[in-house]
């Protein structure tokens, strides 16, 4: 059980993926991170005593993580309430999220900067890739969408890592989408994501047959498409899209619904 001021590696692991999700911030020694460069999703790395200069951190919940949880987690903890910031440790530290069997994400596969660029008129890879990105891996990422022939000039000139377009590192692998090739490089596979990825690949590959759920996926995001001329709008739409359907995946699959509601019971 975590004690006072702690969060435990199981609770944690529930809150990351949604739009509330704490913000992580990993504080281990450069020698425990070079040790072990892999990193709890959406976490951002920092200096264990100077977390309290941090922008952004006002009115948000953080969890501080360090390689067993113990003085630098703690301290760090610490110093950020004392600037008024609702902070806790992750009991067992990196140590004990690896140990505990939860998505780590390979350091080494972090692109160099927080923007992307695609094809613009985005319909389903190109949203659920951006809604993977800044649930599970950078919550700070910004979507470029420009005309597909500017899209590897725009990556060159702007520093931004290109995706979802033939010839890319992030984009699709034989029958497999770019949502699939990020939750493996990343190192995301979990249950509810693959099973999320089996409807988005049904509905990006026009492949009904992998989920039923894929046909209702691309009516939805037909006409998200429809009603948004600004992509950046369509984007945020779509996050709250994809939030429920993890969420479905995650914790409502097998759920029905009838009328009345008498017939169910």
């Amino acid at each position: 059980m975590p004690g006072f001021s702690e969060i435990s590696p199981e609770q944690l692991s529930r809150l990351i993926g949604l739009p509330d999700a704490p913000v992580v911030l990993d504080v281990r020694t450069e020698e425990d991170f070079a040790a072990d460069p892999h990193l709890i999703p959406t976490t951002r790395r920092a200096a264990h005593d100077s977390v309290a200069d941090l922008p952004g951190l006002a009115g948000r919940r953080i969890v501080v993580a360090c390689q067993k949880g113990l003085k630098l987690s703690h301290g760090a903890a610490a110093l950020l309430r004392t600037a008024g910031v609702e902070a806790e440790s992750l009991a067992g530290g990196t140590l004990a999220w690896a140990e505990a069997g939860l998505p780590r994400v390979p350091a080494e596969r972090l692109p160099p900067g927080p923007l992307w660029v695609t094809r613009h008129r985005p319909k389903i890879d190109r949203i659920a890739c951006p809604w993977l990105i800044r649930r599970f891996v950078d919550p700070a990422a910004r979507f470029l969408f420009v005309p597909p022939s500017e899209v590897s000039a725009v990556a060159e000139r702007f520093g931004a890592t290109p995706f979802d377009i033939e010839g890319a590192f992030w984009s699709h692998r034989g029958e497999h989408c770019s949502f699939d090739t990020m939750l493996a490089e990343f190192g995301l596979a979990t249950e509810p994501l693959l099973t999320l990825a089996r409807v988005v690949r049904g509905a990006d590959t026009d492949r009904h047959d992998l989920a039923p759920e894929a046909a209702g996926l691309l009516a939805v995001s037909v006409g998200l498409s429809r009603m948004y001329r600004d992509d950046l709008a369509q984007l945020e739409a779509g996050m709250a899209l994809y939030d429920a359907f993890y969420r479905w995946a995650r914790d409502g699959q097998g759920e029905g619904h009838d009328w009345p509601g008498a017939r169910a019971a």
